[in-house]
């Protein structure tokens, strides 16, 4: 009834079984919904490899990265409230970044500088264009200045949000904004920027306008402590077997955050973010409670980069690894643009994005589906997970 294949599905649990198997991943689970209802469901491997726990269906994941449309759904229910047009300057609500400088040149000792040739708009943050870094990426001057400020993969001790924005505006963008994409802090200033137009800090207007109405009531930015039993533990690849071995990270989730991360902090259920995708399938609606008008939906999820340009032509790399060749960039999504470039079977105007524990979603409306895919393991470039996901759901397809 669905389309879809049972037995070519089934592909989709044999190949990650293998990964589990082997020991490259401690667990997973991938859900497809087609036509707003649960079309397939395969979980494999442990949650927490040491205390013997299987992945279920209410298994808690830290999602990082797919927060990052979380919050810019958030953003843009101000935006149609009018509380902010696309082109205004972030300085009218962060003095701050009021005179940002921009990296032109020489080493961490001696950065040089010259003034930005116009302010970061909230445009710029919504697509990465904003010359934001993330110190992580260890790809030169500024983020090595990102990591000497104590921003690598988290931020300095008590710190909090506001802080940090004060922080990352004394640094040097890595280009001038509008000019180049490169995935950074931009959506954790538009965090911050949303407390500032809301009044209200970042996870309470979240729970308010988001979180709440869609029925997503087990996301937030820590797990409670009743729930630290359903917390996946955090992993990363051994550099000697590949094999996924236990990072010390994986306590952090167990505690409220002193800086609550738009970007790249919540913990949530497959579930709850089966909600979330529904209602951007919807068209910006689920059972009846509406976030967004569908035309604005559709302005995020067009690609925003100048002449319809993908990432691989436009973007700074995130790793080497990672190409996004026929993939542009919206108001929060990635945005297939060219599914041949992409290499990779895909619909025109698919949209969605990941998380740095290769978790990941999409969006197809050509299809009428919804995919997301849960694990932890650190970082979301060791395997190729997403591609070959498309690869196996599309061949599922048979309507």
């Amino acid at each position: 009834m669905s389309g879809l294949d049972t037995a070519r599905l089934e592909r989709i649990r044999t190949h990650f079984d293998r990964y589990v198997d082997d020991g490259r991943l401690p667990g997973y689970l991938v859900q497809i919904a087609r036509d707003g209802e649960l079309a397939y469901e395969a979980a494999g491997g442990r949650r927490d490899v040491e205390a013997g726990l299987p992945v279920e269906r209410d298994t808690l994941w830290r999602i990082y990265s797919m927060t990052k449309p979380i919050t810019s759904v958030a953003a843009m229910l101000l935006w149609e409230e009018g509380a902010f047009e696309l082109k205004d300057p972030i300085a009218r609500w962060l003095p701050e970044f009021a005179e940002p400088r921009v990296f032109t040149g020489g080493a961490m000792a001696k950065v040089v500088t010259a003034p930005a040739a116009e302010p970061i708009r909230m445009w710029h943050l919504l697509t990465h264009t904003s010359g934001l870094t993330y110190g992580f990426h260890h790809h030169g001057a500024v983020d090595e200045l990102y990591r000497a400020a104590g921003f690598e993969w988290g931020s300095p001790p008590g710190l909090d949000l506001a802080g940090c924005c004060a922080a990352w505006a004394e640094l040097p963008l890595l280009f001038q904004p509008g000019t180049e994409w490169n995935y950074g802090h931009s959506t954790d200033v538009l965090g911050r920027v949303i407390e500032v137009i809301s009044g209200q800090p970042l996870d309470e207007f979240l729970a308010a306008r988001v979180l709440g109405p869609l029925g997503m009531a087990e996301t937030g930015f820590h797990a409670p402590e009743a729930d630290h039993g359903r917390l996946a533990a955090l992993y990363v690849p051994d550099p000697e077997s590949g094999r996924a071995s236990r990072s010390p990270a994986s306590e952090a989730a167990q505690r409220p955050p002193a800086y609550l991360s738009g970007g790249g902090g919540l913990v949530s259920t497959a579930g709850d973010y089966a909600r979330f995708t529904r209602m951007l399938a919807s068209g910006g609606e689920l059972d009846g409670v509406r976030l967004l008008g569908p035309r604005t939906l559709r302005l995020m999820t067009a690609n925003q980069l100048p002449g319809h340009a993908d990432l691989e032509a436009f973007g700074r790399p995130l790793f080497a690894e990672t190409t996004f060749d026929g993939v542009g960039f919206g108001l929060g999504f990635s945005v297939v643009e060219d599914p041949i470039a992409a290499r990779y079977t895909s619909s025109r105007g698919e949209f969605g994005w990941g998380g740095a524990a290769s978790t990941a979603f999409w969006v197809d409306r050509e299809e009428r589906m919804e995919v997301q895919f849960f694990t932890q393991l650190l970082p979301s470039s060791t395997h190729p997970i997403r591609s070959q996901l498309h690869q196996l759901v599309h061949q599922a397809i048979v309507d």
